[in-house]
């Protein structure tokens, strides 16, 4: 139990963890490619440390000294059969990326998680690999962990049109496309996070986007690179909400991932007026620092293309939207149902403890502020997003607030509390 007091300002600067997605995508590419990657500022987070153990256990040469990795890559041919299930933790990244990746292998694997993993849906990513020829079932022939991959290595190309838009599913189908004969494509219904796009070219693959059509002609091998990776920008919007909704507040975050595909956090921010600069902005590595000072905010409307670049964040949207003068509407933001939990729901019904005027709808929320918030006992769900919007909704809450199951937060963000306490001591 995590006890949180109202604060009177966040000051001082900060650099938030590494990002989620890239140190992912790190340890897979550096896998799958020919000869040594190395990756600095890796996050040491609880899901990222499953992928990397999982690629260990298939049979994958990594080293941490504590201060940067290094990947033996062994190609797309290389990766050996393992000894036992592969457990994957709380990482929905990891297990449908693998999916993806080791549908067109010579060995066979199951993965399976904590009982919140094994709750997620996966029939998403199930179809379309077993529309190539991948051989994938569920627990009891559902949809649902632990899943078995009998790896097929005559993947069949394939056309598809995506039914939703998530950056998961379509990095499935591209890892893949890499490993099949001949060209695939994939219809986004909305443009996803790109980062699996991005690292291909990294690696030296080759991959086309033409807006919505993304094309993979394969099969391909890459080359081990060195990778940086910026501070996760999913991990700063808590930062962010928290300056800009806290009195007598102004903070840097030094360092955040601005690719476009993620920043859609920062087109909320300023569609509600809040005040923020970027500045020693790095092209090369697509990476700012953000400096934010305490804001009057006004209510939006968040739907449509916006979605997918900010899925991450709306449960602290919510939060902001608590605090601004006027409605917030959230939409077409279903997939927030099929996370860690049911985001929507969680969202709301804690919210509400506190004294929020918050509304779930089947896709999205309605909130209407500002509203003081109070302090309340509630609960992070084990979710760690969830988890880390309620401890910034505690800083601005009159009393007291009490945080069950605190420790979800470090699935992403081990040394959260500890941040949150450097920039509210006296300066």
């Amino acid at each position: 139990m995590e006890l949180v007091k109202q604060i009177h300002g966040l000051k001082g600067k900060l650099a938030v963890p590494a990002d989620k997605s890239i140190s992912h995508r790190s340890i897979m590419f550096g896998a799958l490619a020919q000869g040594t990657t190395t990756i600095h500022n890796f996050l040491r987070a609880e899901d990222c440390l499953s992928t990397l153990s999982a690629f260990k256990e298939l049979g994958v040469e990594i080293h941490d000294d504590g201060t940067t990795i290094t990947v033996e890559g062994v190609g797309f041919h290389g990766l050996q059969q393992a000894d036992k299930p592969l457990f994957i933790g709380n990482s929905g990244t990891t297990i449908r990326l693998m999916m993806g990746i080791l549908a067109g292998q010579r060995l066979s694997a199951t993965l399976y998680g904590d009982d919140s993993l094994n709750r997620r849906p996966m029939e998403r990513v199930m179809a379309p690999l077993r529309q190539m020829g991948a051989y994938i079932t569920g627990a009891y022939g559902k949809e649902f962990p632990p899943i078995t991959i009998d790896g097929n290595p005559q993947l069949r190309p394939l056309h598809y049109e995506m039914p939703i838009a998530s950056a998961q599913v379509k990095s499935a189908i591209i890892f893949a496309a890499l490993q099949a004969t001949g060209t695939s494509t994939i219809i986004e219904k909305e443009n996803s996070r790109n980062h699996t796009e991005e690292m291909i070219k990294q690696f030296g693959g080759s991959i086309e986007v033409d807006g919505k059509t993304i094309t993979v002609t394969g099969p391909q091998t890459f080359t081990g690179q060195t990778v940086t990776v910026p501070g996760d920008i999913s991990s700063a919007s808590f930062f962010l909400v928290a300056a800009a909704i806290t009195p007598n507040s102004e903070i840097t975050l030094q360092n955040v991932g601005i690719n476009a595909t993620r920043t859609g956090i920062l087109d909320v921010l300023k569609q509600m007026g809040a005040d923020f600069t970027l500045e020693n902005v790095d092209e090369k590595n697509q990476a700012a620092d953000i400096t934010i000072r305490t804001s009057s905010l006004k209510g939006t409307t968040i739907g449509g293309e916006i979605i997918p670049r900010l899925i991450d964040e709306l449960p602290v949207i919510a939060l902001l939207a608590t605090q601004a003068t006027g409605q917030t509407v959230i939409f077409d933001a279903e997939e927030l149902k099929v996370k860690e939990t049911n985001r929507i729901d969680a969202t709301a019904d804690e919210l509400k403890k506190m004294g929020a005027d918050i509304t779930a709808t089947p896709d999205g929320l309605i909130i209407n502020g500002p509203t003081p918030l109070h302090g309340a006992a509630v609960s992070s769900h084990q979710d760690h997003r969830i988890g880390m919007m309620l401890q910034v909704a505690a800083l601005i809450a009159q009393g007291t607030s009490e945080l069950e199951n605190p420790e979800a937060v470090a699935i992403s963000y081990p040394h959260f509390f500890a941040d949150v306490t450097a920039l509210t001591e006296e300066k």
